[in-house]
């Protein structure tokens, strides 16, 4: 592990391909959770992807020798647990809940919306500037939004579960903007294996919590201990939730956050080729449309400076 790291230090241009690498594999991990919602509710998804999650980063923090309480103030704990809480918990949650209802590829244009919210958080609560070539890459990914969500005849998707899971999409991409505003400015000082794991142990204390209080827990845990279930929801933790998710904070560390994020929105296209291989996701004219539109909007917001 420790070799990796080294060998990871020395690549040149190493935060751009840790977030292009970051975006290919949370691709996959978002077809593996696709299955996996079929089966089981987006609480014990989210539950089980965060403890699995946590457990791995925990023996990875182990492993490198780092430690489990680093001398940092105490807001800086707070703040990334808080994190957590919010781009985790509360987000990945809505996020399934959201693909269970638009499938794969509408999911990922809805996906989109992430960026103009960076750049709009960014922008109220760390000052940074909008530039005129930013505000019409957001009004690109409108009209990509708008155009999903207003269109008619797809016999697969009712139009309730369209809109509703628009709505949901978007909530869930406003979520992560916000974990990401929290603790963007943390990030340098950290580890990337120990802030990962504190936010995603974060977010596993809301999504227990929740769950504990929830009547007919049992019903709504079942399905994580059947086999062909576990069979899709480990590897989707392992690369959604472990995996991509550690290349991508360490992307947002070692590159420019427009650049890297610019680089993450590149899961768009795959989730939509990976969508319509392996989950058989029909293609139409207006999916391919309202891709390009998000894709472009996507790219001129993160790549305008």
């Amino acid at each position: 592990m420790n070799a990796l790291l080294q060998a990871l230090r020395t690549l040149p241009h190493r935060g751009e391909a840790l977030s292009a690498a970051s975006a290919v594999i949370w691709a996959v991990a978002v077809i593996f959770y696709r299955v996996g919602g079929r089966k089981a509710h987006p609480l014990a998804l989210s539950l089980f992807k965060n403890a699995l999650a946590a457990a791995v980063l925990l023996a990875t923090l182990a492993g490198l020798g780092l430690p489990l309480f680093p001398p940092l103030p105490l807001r800086h704990y707070a703040l990334m647990i808080l994190s957590g809480i919010i781009g985790i918990a509360l987000s990945d949650t809505i996020f399934f809940m959201a693909l269970n209802k638009l499938g794969a590829e509408l999911t990922a244009i809805v996906d989109c919306a992430y960026v103009p919210f960076v750049i709009g958080l960014s922008f109220l609560v760390l000052g940074e500037r909008i530039s005129l070539a930013q505000a019409g890459g957001v009004a690109l990914i409108v009209a990509a939004v708008a155009l999903i969500s207003g269109r008619r005849g797809d016999a697969q998707i009712p139009r309730r579960d369209l809109r509703s899971g628009v709505a949901l999409g978007i909530l869930a991409m406003l979520l992560s903007a916000v974990g990401i505003v929290v603790m963007k400015p943390l990030l340098p000082e950290d580890s990337v294996v120990w802030a990962g794991l504190v936010r995603t142990v974060g977010g596993l204390a809301a999504m227990a919590g929740v769950v504990a209080v929830r009547r007919r827990r049992r019903e709504l845990l079942a399905p994580l201990a059947s086999g062909p279930t576990l069979a899709v929801l480990v590897p989707a933790a392992l690369l959604g939730s472990y995996a991509s998710m550690l290349l991508w904070l360490a992307g947002m560390k070692y590159a420019p956050a427009s650049i890297a994020s610019a680089l993450n929105q590149l899961n768009t296209i795959f989730i939509f080729i990976l969508g319509a291989i392996f989950l058989k996701e029909k293609i139409t004219p207006v999916k391919l449309a309202a891709v390009a539109l998000a894709f472009a909007g996507a790219m001129i917001i993160s790549l305008v400076v």
